[in-house]
């Protein structure tokens, strides 16, 4: 599937993806359920983010808060004390990056905003903070919204709850929270169909295989897929065990057209990434001779 180029206006900075973009995780939490993504101190956080856009990361996502399945929430302002320190000192020792704050919280994001973050990625879309999509706008920073049932501490409870159709479901979901998005006054909106996030192993590989459906909502499609338990159950390995079976999921993503591609490992994505462009080049070539 040839790729859409888009552009993102990050707080007046132009983002202009030529071609899928990478962004690296960094878990400023203590509870993540990939160990290695997890970091300790503001000056490990400092060096992982060098080392992610060294190795082809565009965007950073910054967390503090685990959504793994039966995580409790935590409050914002713990949260904030977790996240802002990592976002001022990666803004200040790579001004040029793009750092996203992972969070469900308006106080969070407009924090984060006012230090330097350059996006915000929110697993409820908006639903577990009202003040989140008043302050959107004002913000003006790029916003992911994903789709998940519930909170992650109950989310699993919800896989019955999509009638026949989970792509139906999960499109509909998206299509009416990006319509009131609109409407408030938000213009650069990602959307992510929430991998993981209070669905069935089958439901998830149903989304995969029907992502390219997500592009009719005529926004970039996010994809955050990377060492998810529906790779490692099924394969009887574990989180740290799952890199080749990620890897070979994001190609399918990005075969199906996915935008952004979420990720733990940004070297391995960015050889994906590569390979996908020469799959994609074959057919041009193809169609240049015929």
């Amino acid at each position: 599937m040839q790729f859409t180029p888009f552009t993102l206006n990050c707080n007046g900075r132009l983002l202009v993806a030529e071609k899928p973009l990478i962004m690296g995780i960094l878990n400023a939490t203590p509870d993540s359920f990939h160990a290695a993504s997890r970091i300790a101190s503001v000056q490990q956080a400092v060096d992982q983010a060098g080392a992610m856009l060294e190795s082809g990361a565009t965007l950073l996502d910054v967390g503090g808060m685990s959504s793994r399945p039966g995580a409790e929430l935590i409050s914002s302002a713990e949260e904030i004390d977790r996240v802002l320190p990592v976002i001022e000192a990666i803004v200040a020792a790579y001004p040029d990056s793009y750092v996203s704050v992972d969070t469900i919280y308006a106080a969070t994001a407009i924090s984060s905003v006012k230090a330097g973050a350059a996006m915000i990625n929110d697993i409820s879309a908006g639903k577990f903070d009202p003040q989140l999509f008043e302050v959107l706008p004002q913000l003006k920073v790029p916003y992911v919204l994903m789709h998940m049932p519930g909170k992650p501490s109950d989310m699993q409870a919800f896989t019955e709850s999509y009638g026949d159709d989970v792509i139906v479901a999960v499109f509909d979901f998206l299509a009416e929270r990006l319509i009131a998005l609109r409407e408030s006054g938000v213009k650069d909106i990602l959307v992510d169909p929430g991998w993981g996030f209070g669905k069935s192993v089958a439901q998830n590989y149903e989304i995969l295989r029907n992502l390219k459906a997500f592009k009719q909502l005529g926004v970039p499609v996010f994809v955050g897929i990377s060492r998810k338990s529906s790779i490692w159950r099924p394969l009887k390995i574990t989180a740290a065990e799952s890199l080749s079976a990620t890897s070979a999921l994001h190609l399918f993503a990005l075969q199906q057209g996915a935008s952004v591609l979420r990720v733990h490992d940004v070297a391995e994505a960015v050889q994906v990434l590569k390979l996908h462009e020469l799959l994609l080049a074959a057919d041009r070539e193809k169609a240049h001779t015929h």
